[in-house]
């Protein structure tokens, strides 16, 4: 038996891994675009501005340390071009420029996603990077030794972490974002202002609600166009987005939906010994149950492990997602779950929201940092949704009301919750358990 995983992400070399885990026999190869393999893509940015050494660092494993502790074959820069599902081929054309056909008994698209590129003018002048890659990261950090000045298209995680990057490499920094807010997906406009504040505070000049329009320079980047105004830019980051990349798929016949790859709970495409996994996947919301995507490395690697158990005939099924994220940007962390306020908006679901700030540690000891929390409840007093923003701490209680989502727990419950306390680490009364009762409070008001 034979497996093909196209793709060397999370999801793709999660799969490999879990199928070898279970099956000590089965041929395992992984083709890759890539020359880099098993590296941290959330990583790139503090590698950027010298948080993390090197890149070296974020390395995990080499091709080599595959093929000999896991006998797993990888193959680095090397194309898949074709893909026929009828006679379980695929052919892919190495860095020698050479076309080789692969037979397969099943097949994986770990595919991920390209970074999405507005067509505007200057577009392709030196000094525009994407950041998807480990190679974009390096280019990236190599072409700012020479930079002044530089501009941030897009205001998600990945953007601001590279901003707050290359402002701490000494830069002049812009950041411009369409949406009328910074972190539009994560946090709701007034959770995310502390963190617009905060970067402001750095020095970060942040524009939001305007597009790039323009990008100027004879042969390289000189300046850039925002809402009509000329801003310095010697290099410009687009962080606008991804799209999954689903042309393989297509081309072996699997159904593709609206933004990605149908599979089912099991990982398996709607054709036979096909699977996918990663940001080429479309899943499903575990509140509203509708189809979106979670590009996150988490998710990958999740689907990664089911589709693995599968491909050896063990049982296991992927859940509906919640979409948490963290990301930490100098000294303020920032994360969510489930819902926002927007989201319950949208999807036309009338929420309670309970609101606090507090300490994360008791007020009289050292240390202890501000911490703001947004927790909000449908009108079965169940919690859908979570934003925190503070200076410590967020992820584990971000974590705590995924659990809690998922348990259907209600404001009177979170507020009764048992939580630990010791006074160097946490607050007596923990302020998820504030942010409940306050929410509690509105709903026993309405009665």
């Amino acid at each position: 038996m034979k497996t093909v995983i196209i793709g060397s992400g999370a999801g793709g070399l999660t799969t490999a891994s879990t199928i070898r885990r279970y099956n000590k026999e089965m041929e395992i190869i992984v083709i890759t675009k890539e020359k880099y393999i098993a590296y941290s893509p959330c990583a790139i940015p503090y590698v950027i501005c010298n948080e993390i050494p090197s890149f070296e660092d974020i390395i995990m494993h080499t091709p080599e340390e595959y093929k000999k502790n896991r006998l797993i074959d990888v193959i680095t820069e090397s194309e898949v071009i074709s893909v026929n599902s009828e006679n379980k081929t695929i052919i892919y054309k190495n860095k020698n420029n050479e076309e080789i056909e692969l037979n397969y008994d099943n097949l994986v698209f770990a595919t991920g996603g390209e970074s999405f590129i507005p067509p505007i003018n200057g577009i392709n002048l030196d000094g525009v990077f994407k950041l998807r890659t480990i190679e974009d990261g390096m280019k990236i950090k190599e072409y700012a030794k020479n930079a002044k000045s530089a501009v941030v298209a897009g205001a998600g995680a990945i953007g601001l972490e590279v901003a707050y990057a290359l402002k701490k490499l000494g830069l002049e920094v812009t950041v411009v974002e369409m949406a009328p807010q910074i972190l539009p997906r994560a946090l709701d406009i007034d959770m995310a202002e502390p963190v617009k504040k905060y970067l402001e505070k750095l020095g970060i000049n942040i524009i939001v609600g305007k597009p790039l329009e323009k990008i100027i320079g004879t042969e390289k980047v000189e300046k850039a166009i925002i809402g009509g105004n000329e801003v310095n830019a010697n290099i410009v980051i687009m962080a606008t987005g991804v799209r999954s990349n689903t042309e393989l798929a297509k081309m072996a016949g699997c159904e593709v939906g609206r933004w990605a790859i149908i599979t089912n709970d099991k990982m398996e495409t709607t054709v036979k010994n096909i699977y996918a996994v990663g940001d080429c996947v479309e899943v499903k919301d575990y509140i509203t149950g509708q189809i979106t995507l979670s590009p996150f490395g988490t998710t990958a690697v999740r689907q990664g492990k089911v589709a693995g158990k599968n491909i050896v005939g063990l049982e296991a099924k992927f859940n509906p997602v919640l979409n948490a994220m963290v990301s930490k940007i100098g000294e303020i962390e920032m994360g969510g779950t489930g819902l926002s306020e927007l989201g319950a908006h949208q999807n036309r679901l009338q929420v309670v929201i309970g609101k606090t700030k507090a300490l994360t540690r008791a007020r009289y000891y050292p240390g202890g940092k501000l911490i703001e929390i947004k927790l909000l409840f449908d009108q079965n007093k169940k919690v859908v949704g979570c934003q925190i923003v503070g200076g410590e701490k967020v992820a584990e209680r971000v974590d705590e009301i995924s659990i809690a989502i998922v348990n259907q727990m209600t404001c009177d419950d979170i507020a009764n919750m048992e939580f630990c306390y010791a006074p160097p680490v946490s607050m007596v009364i923990d302020p998820l358990a504030i942010a409940a009762e306050k929410a509690c409070d509105k709903f026993n008001k309405e009665l």
